[in-house]
């Protein structure tokens, strides 16, 4: 049977399994669609938290840039992984005893101010867009390749399964539509992972298998890399090329802006209790960590095998009249482009002047089975748990988009008198907008799936991280400080990352940026900046209100239920 057909089987069948959950989990009230009705156990919820927390950037383009870029690859997993930690152990038990199921809520109710609401909505539709554009940008990726459709209708197909899902089923379809997702993309990840690690280098876990020599050989897979890295005219594979203050930057503004994600941090409200809440970060840190393990691993199979394919055994250059099947499919993508500079109908890979090959690195782990001529079926599984994985996220986000439209900013401020009925058709209907907005950018992206997610990261470490930290951890830091804080956090991050990436792309070189740190760093900066803005503004002006101190004195100490109401 073909790769196309078994992929129209096997992803189609996950599409009906999405559908289905979601029919029997359709929410019939704003608790159910914000919250799931908070009664989700804790196993369950740490796989969907996992699900949700593991986008297309994780699945599809995490190990293409470590593949690409080696080491300096590494400030992805580290700072994605730190992150979540940082974010289960020291936020999200005092949000959660807080009570508000979503960010504007507690940032409007803490700092006492529809002001300091309405600017948390803006901030966290701009953040949740901007990842969104992201894991459309994946799902088409996914499905122009392997349906064989074009890009635009591989997005409008996704579109339409996360509308479904979203749209009917709230939090509470998207927690256990997200529950299959985890063990859809959990499974597509391994099973390639773990047959090459087998065939490469002998080891059932990939994980070992990455520090382990190679089956033809007595060197190691590393060593190998580096070889064949600096042999080509690239970077050895094992160093770093970015200076020790961009990684830094980078490493520690995805960690902050993890912390500060409003699609994460409402997952911690669909459990009873705030000790479920605890109980659930740990299981999905435990799931994510069966990813995040393998991804190293994965990155450097991928990279030996693509390397010796393309260049040949005696790394001459390959016929390209006899080019693998993976090229040949992968360039009707346009994700794979042949240049013959000398003319001699072969092709060449390499990091100098000799290169003939435009390889986008998003392709990595889609195209990784194929390379290393794996069966069909694990070909389509990869296809499908890429889908899953960006389908997952995208409705996280979507529901954030909707529940910050209609609960923060229509039933907490423009339109109080509101019935809930009202409410959840307005989160309905701001979800189906949301859904169409984020096809629109997921068919003209702005780059490719992880450097897009990376900005959305910066965004909400220079947004929202301050704020929620001083709403918790300083309880006289005032409205007036926040509100300063969070616009100029942002507006410096978004700028700095607007003008390098998209008004003026020429001038995106190390020499050009602030203290040599990157876009995807500047988040750090950003955040930096709302922390000076933030208590600069508090010294000049009154502090809290005593019964909003009170207030935060009180969730110090994460005891009890804290039930989600929203009220």
């Amino acid at each position: 049977m073909s790769v196309q057909i078994l992929t129209f089987l096997i992803v189609g069948a996950s599409f009906l399994l999405y559908l289905g959950i979601a029919v029997w989990a359709r929410a019939g009230s704003t608790n159910d669609f914000y919250v799931a009705g908070g009664g989700v156990h804790p196993v369950l919820n740490g796989m969907a938290t996992a699900a949700d927390w593991m986008s297309a950037a994780s699945f599809i383009s995490m190990a293409g840039l470590v593949s690409f870029m080696g080491y300096d690859g590494a400030v992805y997993l580290m700072g994605w992984t730190g992150g979540y930690v940082l974010l289960a152990l020291c936020l999200a038990p005092y949000l959660r005893k807080f009570g508000k199921f979503t960010v504007p809520d507690f940032i409007g109710d803490r700092y006492y101010s529809q002001t300091a609401r309405t600017v948390a909505v803006i901030c966290a539709i701009f953040v949740c867009f901007t990842y969104v554009i992201g894991q459309m940008r994946g799902v088409g990726v996914v499905f122009s390749r392997f349906l064989e459709v074009e890009l635009w209708l591989g997005v409008v197909i996704g579109m339409g399964v996360v509308f479904f899902y979203t749209v009917l089923g709230g939090m509470k379809g998207i927690t256990y539509t997200q529950v299959a997702q985890f063990c859809v993309l959990i499974f597509a990840y391994l099973v390639p992972a773990v047959f090459i690690s087998i065939l490469m280098t002998g080891h059932v876990l990939p994980q070992t298998g990455f520090g382990a020599t190679l089956v033809d050989s007595s060197t190691y897979l590393l060593d190998k890399l580096d070889m064949l890295s600096t042999d080509l005219g690239f970077a050895e594979y094992t160093s770093n090329k970015k200076s020790l203050l961009d990684i830094f930057c980078i490493t520690f503004a995805l960690m902050v802006g993890t912390a500060g994600l409003p699609h994460v941090i409402v997952r911690f409200f669909t459990v009873p209790k705030v000790r479920d809440a605890r109980r659930s970060a740990g299981w999905a840190l435990a799931f994510i960590a069966i990813l995040y393990t393998t991804a190293p691993s994965l990155a450097a199979f991928a990279r030996v095998n693509m390397i010796e394919t393309i260049n040949g055994p005696q790394a001459t250059g390959t016929s390209y009249a006899e080019a693998p099947s993976w090229i040949k499919n992968w360039e009707k993508t346009n994700l794979i482009k042949h240049d013959d500079k000398n003319g001699d109908g072969k092709m060449f890979y390499s990091g100098d002047e000799r290169n003939e090959m435009t390889i986008d690195r998003d392709i990595m782990v889609l195209a990784n089975p194929e390379i290393a001529n794996l069966p069909a079926w694990v070909i389509a599984l990869v296809a499908a748990g890429g889908v899953a994985a960006a389908l997952s996220t995208s409705a996280g986000l979507l529901l954030v988009i909707s529940s910050s439209v209609s609960h923060d900013l229509l039933k907490k401020n423009l339109m109080p008198n509101i019935t809930d009925k009202q409410e959840l058709l307005s989160a309905r209907l701001a979800a189906a907008i949301a859904i169409l907005i984020a096809g629109y950018f997921g068919i003209h992206p702005p780059g490719f799936v992880a450097a897009i997610v990376a900005f959305a990261f910066g965004l909400a470490a220079s947004s929202f991280f301050p704020v929620i930290i001083m709403g918790i951890f300083s309880k006289r830091m005032n409205d007036k400080g926040a509100i300063a804080g969070m616009v100029t956090g942002i507006t410096f991050t978004a700028a700095y990352i607007i003008y390098f990436k998209f008004v003026s792309p020429e001038m995106n070189l190390t020499e050009n940026w602030l203290f040599g740190i990157s876009p995807e760093g500047i988040g750090t900066i950003g955040m930096l900046i709302n922390f000076a803005v933030a208590l600069t503004v508090f010294k000049f002006t009154d502090e809290a209100p005593k019964e909003i101190q009170d207030l935060v004195e009180s969730i110090r100490f994460p005891k009890g239920a804290g039930e989600a109401t929203g009220h």
